[in-house]
């Protein structure tokens, strides 16, 4: 009924090898370099990506109080009307 999905194509030369799923580790040294490792990326990249999010932050925030404030009605106009 066909090539099962790894016997698709024959490939001369090249040697892989595998493990047994059973015999890997999940979490090799995760607490001992994964953690260190994942703060030292943290901060060599926070003072890039943090300085423009605050701006685009500040920017929708104040883009939505001018937006606020235009949809308002002008009391002054309306006290005078009965």
């Amino acid at each position: 009924m066909g090539r099962h999905f790894g016997d698709l194509a024959k490939i001369r030369h090249i040697i892989t090898y595998s493990i047994s799923p059973f015999e890997q580790r999940a979490f090799p040294n995760y607490f001992s370099k994964g953690i260190p490792n994942v703060w030292r990326r943290f901060r060599s990249s926070v003072f890039k990506v943090a300085p423009p999010m605050i701006v685009m932050y500040l920017t929708y925030t104040w883009g939505n109080s001018v937006h606020q404030q235009s949809k308002r009605k002008n009391p002054a106009d309306y006290e005078n009307d009965e």
